[in-house]
């Protein structure tokens, strides 16, 4: 298994135990109480949240369509705690430098653990799947301390969720909070989104998307929907929403390369002319290397070659085979997957048009923490001729530039059949699958959703396409791209047009 990750939420410890805390020191304490001085004559968090009733429910919105249910999230100027309450915190902490509002989480959310002060009061021995600042890098005297304050904080597969207000909105958040309209805040620092990737960067950060939204923070019947549910997402438009966000994780150390083991995910019906080409050109990789072939109701023999393969290769490789139950090539992978045994899963097509002399780069980039989800590309180099026909070349240009959109990540090429990550990150997509209810038949988009709701870190790898040396390809080229396209628009109203 991936040594460095660290388990899923959902199988940490449910609270904070007395261990896990230590007493503030005497400097915290009396930061504390100086702090307590302030905010006298602050309204309860309550009123605002009623006030900014609609305000409030697109941010429990935004943040729940972030971070997964029984995720371990730590809050930093997290208010009366709603945010922990909304996306169902497994463990729930909050720091909040206004004792008002911290006496009324604790009264709310008991369920939570709660810290007034700063991110330096709090004594927790823990490590969270999401860290997320509020404002906070808006308010810091010294932004790259308190990001690197964070880093105890992490384990590998952390995401640092760090939200601002747009520099644009200065004035209007000026007028509204003298109009008693919005809660007093005072901001230090109106930061672009290039300088918190860069604070980001410096701290030891690597960033993974950026995003915005809220582009009506006011509640005007249709108007609101209008701007917020349709206008905010598009293009150009969207930099001038009021919340930008940019989402993170800790700089990766590289794994150790034969550490690691692999199972290669073989899909094929209707190949038995590349059955054995695959045995012979997969190369090893990692610590064991293993081949698992899924058939899918071929009708020329390549079941029996797959059985014969199997045996006569079973001295030197690894190998097991398997029929998929339904049809379709997302099928066949998600049938492979279920029985593999690597620490890292691989899909590769058996018409080897993707040869599987590129595979070690897959497994390189992911090991070497490149990113969390390789994802093959085919439009970087040139290809053999007859390799792909011109429609599928202008399809597969219009899924990569609606991917980029939707995953807020960039995917060059949405429908490469090789696609490589962690078997842990895999068995989380599947936990979260349920949330999509979309069915792909080829098992691309499935995985790319899956992966962008986990906020992995997605990279392209370009490869050398290449043409079939036998049979023909198994797509229905207008009614697969029907299906897709449908796939894409119901995903834009889960991602996007929410």
């Amino acid at each position: 298994m991936k040594e460095s990750v660290k388990e899923p939420s959902n199988k940490q410890s449910p609270i904070i135990t007395p261990e896990m805390l230590q007493s503030p020191t005497k400097v915290d304490q009396q930061a504390i109480m100086q702090d307590q001085s302030t905010h006298q004559t602050d309204y309860p968090f309550s009123y605002w949240l009623k006030k900014n009733n609609y305000y409030h429910q697109r941010m429990k919105s935004f943040y729940q369509s972030k971070i997964p249910r029984n995720s371990s999230v730590l809050h930093i100027n997290c208010a009366n705690g709603y945010v922990l309450d909304a996306v169902e915190a497994s463990v729930g902490v909050g720091v909040e430098s206004n004792k008002n509002y911290i006496a009324q989480a604790k009264e709310t959310y008991p369920q939570f653990n709660f810290f007034h002060g700063a991110i330096s009061n709090v004594n927790v021995s823990y490590q969270f799947d999401y860290i997320v600042l509020s404002f906070a890098t808006m308010e810091a005297d010294d932004i790259q301390t308190l990001l690197q304050q964070l880093h105890p904080f992490c384990h590998p597969g952390t995401r640092i969720v760090v939200e601002t207000y747009s520099y644009l909105w200065e004035p209007m958040l000026w007028i509204t909070q003298k109009l008693g309209l919005r809660r007093p805040t005072q901001f230090k620092n109106w930061l672009s989104q290039y300088d918190v990737q860069n604070f980001l960067h410096l701290a030891g950060f690597e960033v993974i998307t950026t995003t915005a939204h809220m582009l009506m923070p006011l509640y005007i019947p249709v108007i609101s929907w209008l701007c917020n549910t349709l206008l905010a997402p598009l293009p150009i438009i969207n930099h001038l929403c009021l919340h930008q966000n940019v989402i993170a994780r800790p700089i990766q150390p590289a794994h150790t390369l034969q550490q690691q083991t692999v199972s290669v995910i073989v899909t094929c019906r209707n190949e038995m002319g590349n059955i054995e080409r695959v045995v012979k050109e997969c190369p090893r990789m990692g610590k064991h290397t293993e081949l698992i072939f899924v058939e899918g109701g071929s009708k020329d023999g390549t079941l029996k070659e797959i059985q014969r393969i199997a045996d006569t290769y079973q001295h030197e490789w690894d190998i097991s085979w398997f029929v998929q139950d339904g049809t379709g090539k997302g099928d066949a992978v998600r049938k492979g997957f279920k029985h593999a045994k690597g620490d890292i899963l691989m899909i590769l097509d058996g018409d080897l048009t993707m040869p599987a002399q590129e595979l070690p780069k897959f497994f390189e980039a992911l090991v070497m923490s490149k990113g969390e989800f390789i994802n093959g590309s085919r439009l970087v180099y040139s290809m053999e001729s007859g390799a792909m026909r011109f429609l599928n070349l202008l399809a597969n240009f219009f899924f990569g530039v609606i991917f980029s959109w939707l995953l807020e990540q960039r995917v060059k090429d949405t429908l490469c059949g090789t696609k490589v990550l962690w078997r842990n990150d895999y068995e989380r997509i599947t936990a979260n699958r349920s949330l999509f209810g979309l069915e792909d038949p080829f098992g691309d988009f499935d995985l790319l959703f899956g992966a962008s709701k986990l906020n992995l870190k997605i990279i392209d790898m370009p490869i050398r396409y290449k043409d079939r040396t036998y049979g023909q390809t198994n797509i229905r080229r207008f009614w697969h791209g029907f299906i897709l396209l449908w796939i894409s628009i119901t995903a834009m109203r889960k991602f996007k047009f929410r």
